[in-house]
């Protein structure tokens, strides 16, 4: 089944752009994994941070943060609105994470990464920090084949019948949290197994992309709504379905939604709801996880790996690079 999507022209990025934000997203995956382990999270994910803008104030382009560290009262850098890039070329949204799993690289457990999403002007739904129900499964299945207001148990049924299987042969990734109880009593009662994860739900996410290397078919629980947005990008380059529905639950939320371009509080969004243009998707992984290998510091060499997508090809790149000129990773 195809998930062509098409972009009128005048849409396209440039695609020298596609490795010009790999750059961007290893400088940042460096620097925070020069903290890894070492119990700092604000000191790790700031390093990332520090990183990430200075690299994307170099990139050619005309860039506005949708989705970064917060709104501009609470962030000193990457707020929503900042402005990034030399001014110069095509007008693009930038999301941000400059280190997910900021609690995975202080203890250096697996699974952190940095990552950053570009798309078009306009194209990325400009979501509030706040949290968002996420549901989420990869390529080659009917449209709908699951939905956000059906029960887990019954997401898992519909998905086992579409994919030929009994439901003890699905698995759902969910974040350990005590608001998934209900989540995973649900699942198990299927007999379909349950993946916890601690952190990461862009990586936990893009799991479901490529279920036959992760053993991850479907993702369900609440996560932030950022994190939703830049996993969007991600699937939409990949494959996949998602549908995800903002929790507005007090009238602050709903009144900062409603500044940010949110109409309707109770709407569910798909993948092209959250990203409608031409969009690419990088990765770096800080420490090792099953999505990414973490940084390795060598005695005259840093070794990275880094996935980087483009929706309007499909392409997904693997790169692994070795940094020689290790001074480049110091500069301001």
């Amino acid at each position: 089944m195809s998930t062509h999507i098409s972009v009128p022209p005048q849409l396209l990025l440039e695609r020298i752009l596609t490795l010009e934000i790999v750059r961007v997203t290893e400088r940042a995956a460096v620097s925070a994994a020069r903290l890894r382990g070492h119990g700092n999270e604000k000191a790790a994910d700031q390093a990332a941070v520090d990183a990430m803008r200075r690299e994307l104030n170099k990139l050619p382009i005309e860039g506005t943060v949708v989705i970064g560290e917060g709104e501009r009262d609470e962030a000193p850098m990457l707020f929503i609105g900042e402005k990034v890039g030399i001014n110069a070329g095509p007008k693009v949204d930038i999301a941000v994470d400059p280190l997910e799993g900021t609690t995975l690289c202080a203890k250096n457990m697996p699974g952190s990464i940095a990552t950053m999403a570009m798309a078009d002007g306009g194209t990325l739904l400009h979501a509030p920090d706040v949290y968002m129900q996420k549901i989420a499964v990869g390529p080659g299945y009917a449209k709908g084949v699951v939905e956000l207001d059906a029960s887990p148990a019954d997401n898992v049924k519909r998905l086992a019948k579409a994919k030929g299987v009994d439901p003890s042969a699905i698995t759902v990734l969910v974040l350990d949290r005590p608001r998934h109880a209900d989540i995973i009593q649900g699942v198990r009662s299927t007999g379909a197994a349950v993946h916890l994860i601690t952190d990461g739900d862009v990586a936990g996410v893009i799991h479901c992309a490529t279920p036959d290397e992760t053993g991850v078919d479907m993702y369900i629980g609440t996560g932030g709504a950022p994190e939703g947005v830049l996993a969007a990008v991600a699937l939409r380059c990949i494959g996949g379905q998602m549908q995800c529905r903002l929790i507005l639950d007090t009238e602050e939320k709903r009144a900062r939604a409603h500044k940010m371009g949110v109409t309707d509080p109770k709407m569910i969004y798909g993948i092209e709801d959250m990203a409608k243009g031409d969009c690419l998707f990088a990765a770096t992984g800080v420490t090792t996880g099953s999505l990414l290998s973490g940084v390795k510091f060598r005695k005259d060499v840093i070794q990275t790996e880094t996935v980087v997508m483009r929706s309007v090809t499909g392409t997904v790149r693997y790169i692994k690079a070795e940094h020689r000129q290790l001074e480049k990773f110091h500069l301001d």
